[in-house]
C-alpha cells in the first residue's frame, strides 16, 4: 500500500472515464429516449477535494452526453473531453492543451478506466486504477483495483489515495471534523 501512496503522491492530474467509473456503466433511456446515468455523491466530494489542493481533474469518455457536462461542472472538473473513441489520442491532446507552466506529462497523471478502450491511455500514465468489475485485461494492467465499483465511490478511493500521497489527507479530514481543541471549547 505504501508504494501505491507514493505513486499517488506524484499525481498532478486525475483523468476519469465516465461509464463504469463515475457511473455504474448502465445507460438508462426513459420513454422519450432521454439518457440517464447515476453518479455517486462520494466521488463528487473526492474530486472537489483534489481541486482544494491544486490537483487537476479531467474526464475522457467515448460517449457524448449533456449530463456529463452538468456533473463535471458540479464537481469542478477542469477538462471534459467527450465523444472520443481513441482515449490515448484524447489524453495526449489534453496534455498538449495544458499550460506548459504546469509541467504535466503523462507520468504525472492517474487514469481511471474500466474497459478495453481505456487500456492504451492507462499504460502511458504514472498511475492506473480500475474497478473490480472492469474487463480482466484492464485489471491486469492496473496499479490498483478499488474496492468499490464504478458509480459507488470508486473515484473517491483514488482521490483519498492521492490526498494521502500528497500529505493532504489529514488536513482534508480535519476540514469536516472537530479537532480536540474545538471539542473542548464547545464543552465549556
Amino acid at each position: 500500500m505504501q508504494d501505491l501512496i507514493q505513486k499517488a503522491g506524484q499525481v498532478k492530474l486525475l483523468v476519469m472515464d465516465v461509464d463504469g467509473i463515475l457511473s455504474n456503466g448502465q445507460i438508462i433511456y426513459d420513454a422519450n429516449g432521454v439518457e440517464t446515468k447515476a453518479f455517486s455523491v462520494h466521488d463528487g466530494v473526492g474530486v472537489k477535494s483534489l481541486a482544494r489542493y491544486g490537483i487537476l481533474t479531467a474526464i475522457i469518455t467515448g460517449r457524448s452526453s449533456a449530463m456529463v457536462n452538468k456533473r463535471a461542472a458540479e464537481m469542478g472538473v477542469n477538462h471534459v473531453v467527450q465523444g472520443r473513441d481513441d482515449k490515448l489520442v484524447a489524453l495526449n491532446e489534453l496534455l498538449s492543451s495544458l499550460d506548459p507552466a504546469l509541467n504535466i506529462t503523462a507520468a504525472d497523471c492517474a487514469y481511471m478506466g474500466d474497459d478495453l478502450p481505456d487500456i492504451k491511455a492507462m499504460q502511458t500514465v504514472g498511475f492506473a486504477a480500475t474497478v473490480p468489475n472492469a474487463h480482466a485485461e484492464v485489471i491486469k494492467r492496473s496499479d490498483m483495483v478499488t474496492t468499490r465499483a464504478g458509480g459507488t465511490g470508486a473515484v473517491r478511493e483514488i482521490c483519498d489515495l492521492i490526498l494521502k500521497g500528497h500529505g493532504h489527507y489529514q488536513d482534508f479530514i480535519a476540514h469536516y471534523t472537530l479537532d480536540e481543541a474545538q471539542t473542548q471549547d464547545n464543552q465549556s
